[in-house]
């Protein structure tokens, strides 16, 4: 049976291209057939990343058959995932975020959680000497995994082992590494196309902080003014959002890339109150600054007070 690699719901670049590498390596180097699939539409960049490196799309799944071999990437949180996600036969999960609970496996499997910034580094890794096999697609993708995971280095969960290997691969590819991240972050502003909702969910995480349910979604962008030009039609749809998903506040950080910095977008009083306790912030209207906030998984959900 074929086993199926996927990352989280609301797809970025990590959880699109290291189910391509890691079903790559299962299938081309260890013999064990496989396929990545997503569990949602690729952001903007992740489909620049497909494209630039003549990826197809992965198909988009809503459930997995109970007793199906998969291995987790990027996630292991159980929110982020099917719901009968227990029902499968997970294999193996490699992550980069902290230890949720709550997923259940069929016997012992591997289990690999490294404090790194991107899943493609710790893939390189538990690879060894067959990485040296990659064709030139899987370090592409590989590398741009590393680079939007990082924002080019400049997120504080950037460690030197995530840098030398993006470098390394930039150069075996022959790629200008600035300039290539400055083409996926471009294609990461381009917001366009979607809608309000759209935008709040596109990249986000269910966090619950004393009893209160938060989505916590993040806009990557070097064209903050992109959104922020579009703060109050956002703003209200936080409501219907949360409604929908079953949460009870939405915080959305608007993270400028260039400046290294994030907008709180701050509707009601809670919102208030969450950026004064947990940024020591100052608030005046409905939005503050946050100066050096990058990162949601090192940064924003550790500090979250209510």
């Amino acid at each position: 049976m074929t086993t199926l690699v996927f990352g989280h719901k609301s797809p970025d670049t990590d959880s699109t291209g290291s189910p391509l590498i890691w079903a790559w390596y299962l299938t081309e180097v260890l013999g064990t057939p496989a396929k990545a699939v997503l569990l949602g539409e690729p952001n903007t960049e992740a489909a620049f990343v497909l494209d630039k490196w003549n990826f197809d799309k992965p198909e988009i799944i809503t459930s997995v058959a109970a007793e199906t071999p998969v291995v987790i990437v990027d996630t292991n949180n159980p929110a982020e995932l099917p719901d009968a996600i227990n029902d499968a036969d997970i294999t193996a999960i490699i992550d980069h975020h902290k230890l949720v609970g709550g997923l259940e496996t069929k016997g012992p499997i591997d289990i690999t959680i490294r404090p790194l910034a991107c899943t493609a580094t710790i893939m390189h890794d538990l690879m060894g000497d067959d990485a040296a096999k990659m064709p030139d697609n899987i370090k592409g993708a590989m590398l741009s995994c590393i680079l939007s995971d990082t924002l080019e280095f400049r997120s504080p969960t950037t460690t030197d082992h995530d840098k030398a290997l993006a470098e390394k691969l930039a150069a075996e590819l022959n790629l200008d590494l600035g300039a290539y991240a400055s083409e996926m972050f471009e294609a990461k502003s381009d917001i366009s196309a979607f809608s309000d909702a759209e935008l709040i969910r596109m990249d986000s995480k269910e966090y619950a902080v004393e009893g209160t349910k938060f989505r916590v979604s993040v806009l990557e962008t070097t064209a903050p003014k992109l959104v922020l030009d579009r703060q109050a039609s956002i703003m209200e749809s936080f409501k219907t959002v949360a409604a929908e998903d079953g949460v009870d506040e939405v915080l959305l950080f608007v993270v400028d890339i260039l400046n290294e910095e994030a907008t709180l977008f701050v509707p009601n009083d809670v919102i208030k109150g969450v950026a004064e306790k947990s940024f020591a912030a100052t608030v005046n209207g409905d939005s503050v600054v946050l100066p050096g906030i990058m990162s949601r998984k090192k940064q924003i959900i550790p500090n979250l007070k209510v």
